[in-house]
């Protein structure tokens, strides 16, 4: 079900099956798009690697530096999943099962046309509540009892890594969801602000070259990717 690189241990089954898994899940379970950036950020905190390495997060491969991380230790992960597909997955089944959703992250307006989007497309689903993500994570009492009296199943945190996921492993315990899940740019993507790549470039493994062309600004992230395969492979017997 999961390989080890360095001291994570990522996903290493198919979406669908991730999908089904968490269908049937009973405790409460934080999603990590595990891409270079958010796993190396990891490294560096010891709250996020502590959550990261617990029973309560399941890291998926969601970058191509982490697949091919993978893929050079000899433990190669079924395929790459991306963060925004596992959010669609999830969102299908809240709907088809009456299981409320809370939205957290992004501008308002972003934050608005995602709502408005979702409701179009999933007239069923049930949006308890919503945030934008322009607060204080460590003085945000307001907006942690907005969720609590919502008591939404499943919650997804759009505020970029690794603020985040920061902000799930600080309130995962209070707050009564089951499912935490942090979206980055996804509510951008869902609000029509933004796009994917092509499929033909996500099918193999370029969408970051997409999102670079996009947004040269994301140029000086892609530096992660290089630093965690190298420690990857230089840890790859500890």
């Amino acid at each position: 079900m999961s390989v080890k690189i360095l001291d994570y241990y990522i996903y290493s089954e198919t979406k669908m099956e991730l999908i089904e898994y968490l269908r049937d899940i009973k405790h409460k379970v934080h999603i990590v798009s595990g891409n270079p950036e958010v796993l190396y950020s990891g490294l560096s905190n010891l709250e996020l690697k502590e959550n990261f390495k617990s029973e309560e997060a399941v890291i998926i491969p969601d970058g191509i530096g982490t697949v091919l991380s993978a893929k050079i230790l000899g433990t190669p992960v079924q395929e790459k999943i991306a963060g925004i597909e596992v959010m669609e997955e999830i969102i299908k089944f809240c709907e088809d099962e009456s299981k409320p959703i809370y939205l957290l992250g992004a501008k308002q307006e972003i934050l608005d046309k995602c709502i408005s989007n979702l409701k179009m497309k999933h007239p069923r689903l049930e949006i308890v509540g919503s945030h934008n993500g322009y607060f204080n994570i460590d003085e945000c009492e307001t907006i942690i009892k907005d969720i609590e009296v919502k008591m939404p199943y499943c919650i997804f945190v759009a505020m970029g890594a690794p603020r985040q996921e920061i902000f799930i492993t600080k309130y995962m315990h209070w707050l009564p969801c089951t499912i935490f899940m942090g979206v980055g740019g996804s509510f951008d993507v869902i609000s029509g602000n933004s796009k994917r790549a092509p499929k033909w470039m996500i099918k193999i493994g370029i969408e970051w070259l997409y999102r670079v062309l996009k947004e040269p600004w994301r140029l000086k992230r892609l530096s992660s990717i290089p630093k965690f395969i190298y420690i990857a492979v230089l840890n790859r017997n500890n």
